[in-house]
């Protein structure tokens, strides 16, 4: 049935607290930092509290080659002779995260339009400052004006809002079932809000003129958010590259921000998140009480009591790894599991066409780790979407520091995945 490793995966929900240098523009500096992949199911017994005191950054868990559970962690400089000496199962994925910063490159400019008034493609040559992306949105939504509009479906912590594009065929505004794409819940991934850019761009651009995209358009309308944690991205490209979580304060405590994907209400508190503040997988104290979680699961509400949901999916970085649900159990499955995992199987196949970029898939719990309150599993049980899906992107090698020539190639063959996709389910 379906295509999934069997293990127990062990998650360290209060690792991560690190004090990092800081440079003289208070940006945070990674520099001789080391990244490792831990064999985390040979260590499982001592990992975290061994951890603890090493001041690492956890950047993401995983599976090996060997379908063994894998933990990615950023080690300081001043605590890279104690990581060796411990000897774990490990190998070295980066050097200097430092020197992986500056060849993931510096912003690029905004490019203006094309000679036919769309965005220009070299957008896709480089990450962007936020304020640019907003003006993509605004630039790409006007060369589309009689089949779409900007929309905010409510603001971030900081009071910024969170918005996107509306995107309807030849049926109208709000006639057919919906395709709902989020990115950039995480703040350090910012190959995925260039990526569902990427997915806009084809859609304008491809309209009248491939009949994929025309099928899809008319079947479907398209609510695309890129970004739907401002605070955190933009503080990912101004203080500290690696921040994941949004930027909310809360009393009693110093610590800051909360994780947003574990932050929805269905299976909200259970295994693979954390009570701690301090986590990088801090849940909060209520399901919504994060303002861009309640603003999302609002707007799904909306979405599932018109016309339904056909499709959602949250976009992310960087396991290759199509998710379904659930990702709170490993025990329960949606009654259109098979469908479920035919379509992903195929979706994957296509994915890997233009490079050979492989990806699993199966139920996040299974193929991946236990991860609950998240956003695919709200889409599926609380708003009734018939497919809800994560989606994690390259690369396993790169992790979050993808280059920037490699935007373009994500783009690329994830659009081969999604053009099969929307016309399969």
């Amino acid at each position: 049935m379906v295509r999934m490793k069997l293990f127990s995966i062990v998650w360290f929900t209060s690792i991560i607290s690190v004090n990092v240098h800081a440079s003289q523009n208070n940006d945070v500096s990674f520099n001789k930092f080391k990244v490792y992949r831990i064999d985390a199911n040979s260590q499982s017994t001592n990992l975290k509290s061994s951890l603890e005191s090493l001041s690492v950054i956890e950047l993401a868990h995983g599976i090996g080659d060997n379908g063994s559970p894998t933990l990615d962690v950023a080690v300081p400089p001043e605590h890279l002779a104690a990581f060796e000496a411990s000897n774990f199962s490990s190998i070295i994925l980066s050097e200097d995260l430092g020197v992986d910063i500056m060849v993931e490159g510096s912003l690029g400019k905004y490019p203006g339009l094309d000679n036919e008034g769309f965005p220009d493609l070299s957008w896709f040559d480089s990450y962007h400052a936020y304020d640019d992306h907003i003006r993509f949105w605004a630039d790409l939504q006007a060369s589309f004006a009689n089949n779409s509009e900007l929309i905010q479906v409510g603001s971030s912590f900081e009071g910024r809002p969170i918005q996107g594009i509306h995107l309807w065929g030849r049926n109208g505004k709000d006639s057919r079932p919906a395709v709902f794409f989020n990115g950039n819940v995480h703040a350090r991934e910012w190959i995925t809000s260039m990526v569902v850019e990427y997915l806009l761009y084809q859609i304008v651009t491809g309209y009248g003129n491939d009949t994929t995209v025309q099928a899809a358009l008319d079947d479907f309308d398209f609510y695309v958010l890129p970004v739907v944690n401002p605070d955190g991205f933009v503080y990912s490209q101004t203080d500290n590259r690696l921040w994941r979580k949004n930027r909310q304060t809360r009393d009693n405590t110093t610590e800051v921000g909360t994780d947003i994907n574990r932050n929805w209400s269905v299976g909200f508190g259970g295994g693979g998140s954390s009570s701690d503040p301090g986590s990088e997988s801090f849940r909060g104290y209520q399901p919504g009480d994060t303002p861009e979680c309640a603003a999302l699961m609002d707007f799904a509400q909306s979405l599932a009591a018109d016309k339904g949901i056909k499709l959602y999916i949250d976009w992310h970085s960087y396991a290759q790894v199509i998710l379904l649900s659930y990702g709170y159990t490993c025990d329960e499955f949606p009654a259109n599991i098979d469908q479920q995992v035919s379509l992903a199987g195929e979706t994957a196949a296509r994915i890997a066409q233009p490079y050979n970029t492989s990806f699993d898939y199966g139920p996040g719990c299974l193929v991946l780790y236990q991860s609950s309150g998240n956003g695919r599993d709200y889409m599926t049980d609380a708003a009734r979407t018939e497919f809800g899906w994560g989606v994690e992107l390259r690369s396993t090698s790169y992790g979050f520091l993808l280059p920037a020539n490699q935007i373009l190639p994500s783009g690329i063959e994830v659009w081969e995945g999604m053009k099969y996709l929307w016309v399969n389910m």
